[in-house]
């Protein structure tokens, strides 16, 4: 723990705008949801806490414990918060911030010159939707307390002892009654941390799972970064090949706007942009993204027309991105976003800023490395050019999509209904399985469409060539989107006449067919992202086991369930004395039995896939489908049970 000569933070610095009644009644207006997401959210309203105290300078390391309850511990050694007297609300500051909503010291711009916690609802909506929290306070020598129920403090703020440290500590655990799930997922946390890390270079951040690890030991992890942001681009890209030897570093600041870029060029296909402000996530981007890619642009124009590199094509603004990873970071002290959950920034200035920060380096960089930039520009043309092919081949497909039932695939079983808000699609694996699907389906409202083998590997394919592949040119008539160019050569997917609101892949549950199911979902990550975000792609989860003993029978989806099956069908539990068939395929089923186990919405179990961190999700695609086949084969091999793939 430790101690700084930055401005006081004092009870004075704290103020309260109002209280925090509605955050039980509602805590979806809050945080989000009460999903898994919203239930994670709810750590990092606490670590932005304490990650605003290191943007302070006053906090060097952060720990985060999963309790075997699955409460939820986090550990700062910053200033600690103000104990002392609230001056108008007479009671002390720690229980202001605690239990009044819009309440802390971020509103005081001599405590908090940059703040991640904007909003200052975070710690009292937490405590608001915990059924139990613990703040302990290390400051002026003592070690202050104060316990709480659902938001009310059950005591008040006391001391319970010595300490020769600074910093805060919360424990809280959420309210079961306000949550589906309070499971917490360690990867997703530890994804959080280790991003924190890569923003804050020589911050320490560790997490421990007590429920969880080998011999009877917690799972923990412990991370910190010297390299920053160009170690997170070198992370990121770590299953592609570079096409420089290091990423590209900028670091700026103007107007009291601190800008911090990693960039990097490698062979694949795809762009790769993510942005932060204040070490929040902003995945709409914003006016920083805009400004570095207006940069980017510039720049590399500038340097091709010099050198005459563009005697054959005019790149556009999106050649200039293909196989560029970047990660784009600035400190606001006042940002503007645009809607509620901070997704885009909205402060004009920050164009210009970002802007001229990147310009600068970048412009000296390709003058004093001409072999680099001369392969960066040379992934340019090679971009623009396939732009153009891909065009004509995107064009021959999507003429088919604006035909009516003539133009759709001819092996395409489509539905009776034409409401897309309750027509679903299945992409079957196998021409055998499509027809027992088929057969089993309800006409009324399932389309079924057979695809004959492994899609192609959209990871390491031009353009051109994924509208020449078949299936896909059978998904996108089917699905009837379609990819429009703007002047500028941006492409953006068309769902405007999107036919079904449910697409649900069915593949067979072994390797095999989790390999298709995660062919098929990097397509949609990288073609039809729009489709996975608004929650149109669904898994469909067959059975693994049929046990039968006489007339009785039981589906199973999972060994316990196989199980649990076997010990109710017999006595003495000896699976000798049962029939188990194990699903090798979904051909072995008949049509009834596809039916009531993977297409009867009352009866079958279908997940839907959502991008909780598109970040990761990019990182998983680029390593299970990149050049680099031992860690694929380890990564399906690990799920192949689940029979799916979780993004």
């Amino acid at each position: 723990m430790s101690k700084s000569n930055t401005p006081s933070y004092e009870a004075s610095n704290i103020q309260a705008l109002e209280g925090l009644e509605a955050v039980r009644m509602r805590p979806a207006m809050y945080i989000g949801s009460t999903d898994s997401k919203g239930l994670h959210h709810l750590v990092w309203e606490v670590v932005d806490n304490s990650i605003d105290e290191h943007l302070a300078g006053n906090c060097t390391q952060i720990d985060l414990i999963i309790r075997k309850d699955n409460s939820i511990t986090v550990t700062d050694d910053g200033r600690g918060i103000p104990v002392g007297e609230h001056e108008k609300l007479k009671k002390s500051a720690l229980e202001v911030v605690m239990t009044v909503l819009h309440a802390g010291g971020k509103f005081d711009k001599d405590t908090y010159k940059v703040s991640g916690g904007l909003h200052g609802v975070g710690i009292s909506c937490v405590n608001a939707l915990s059924d139990y929290l613990r703040a302990e306070v290390h400051r002026e020598g003592k070690i202050w307390m104060q316990e709480y129920s659902k938001g009310i403090p059950v005591e008040p703020v006391r001391a319970i002892g010595e300490s020769k440290t600074t910093g805060t500590v919360i424990t809280f655990h959420p309210d079961e009654s306000i949550f589906s799930s309070i499971e917490f997922k360690y990867e997703a946390l530890a994804n959080r941390l280790r991003e924190l890390s890569f923003l804050n270079m020589g911050l320490k951040l560790t997490i421990t799972d007590e429920r969880h690890g080998s011999g009877g030991e917690p799972k923990s992890e412990t991370f910190v970064s010297e390299g920053g942001l160009a170690e997170f681009v070198a992370y990121l890209d770590e299953s592609r090949t570079p096409l420089i030897e290091k990423p590209i570093f900028v670091s700026g600041k103007e107007d009291h706007v601190e800008v911090e870029v990693a960039l990097q060029y490698n062979t694949s296909y795809s762009e790769n942009i993510y942005s932060f402000v204040n070490n929040i996530t902003t995945k709409e981007g914003g006016t920083h993204v805009n400004g570095f890619k207006m940069a980017v642009s510039r720049l590399l124009k500038k340097y091709g027309e010099d050198n005459n590199l563009f005697k054959k094509v005019k790149p556009s603004s999106e050649d200039f991105r293909e196989g560029l990873t970047a990660v784009v970071s600035v400190k606001v002290p006042d940002p503007q976003f645009k809607g509620q959950t901070k997704g885009e920034l909205g402060n004009s200035e920050v164009t210009g800023i970002v802007s001229r920060c990147v310009g600068d380096i970048l412009g000296h960089y390709l003058e004093e490395n001409p072999r680099d930039a001369k392969k960066i520009v040379e992934k340019v043309v090679l971009a623009a050019t396939a732009r153009q092919a891909a065009r004509k081949a995107r064009e021959m497909v999507q003429r088919k999509n604006v035909l009516t039932g003539s133009g759709l695939p001819g092996k395409l079983a489509d539905c009776a209904s034409k409401d897309p808000a309750e027509c679903e699609i299945y992409l079957v694996e196998g021409d055998s399985a499509g027809g027992t699907a088929k057969q089993g389906r309800d006409r009324s409202f399932q389309a079924i469409m057979p695809l004959r083998g492994k899609i192609l590997n959209v990871e390491k394919a031009l353009e051109h060539k994924i509208y020449e592949n078949e299936e896909i040119k059978n998904i996108f008539t089917a699905l009837g989107v379609s990819i429009e160019e703007n002047n500028e050569g941006e492409r953006t997917l068309n769902i405007n006449k999107l036919r079904y609101h449910k697409v649900i892949i069915m593949c067979d549950a072994d390797v095999d067919g989790s390999h298709i199911v995660t062919l098929i979902l990097t397509f949609f990550f990288r073609f039809m992202r729009p489709l996975v975000e608004q929650g149109f792609i669904y898994i469909a989860a067959p059975p693994l086991y049929l046990i039968k003993k006489g007339r009785e029978f039981q589906y199973c989806w999972t060994e316990d369930e196989r199980k649990d099956a076997v010990a109710r069908f017999t006595k003495d539990g000896k699976e000798s004395s049962v029939k188990i068939q194990r699903y090798k395929g979904l051909g072995e089923m008949n049509a009834e039995q596809l039916w009531e186990t993977t297409m009867d919405p009352d009866t079958r179990f279908l997940k839907k896939v959502s991008i909780e961190d598109a970040l990761e999700a990019d990182r998983i695609f680029s390593m299970l489908m990149g050049d680099e086949v031992p860690p694929r084969r380890a990564f399906i091999e690990k799920n192949a049970k689940y029979a799916n793939v979780d993004v």
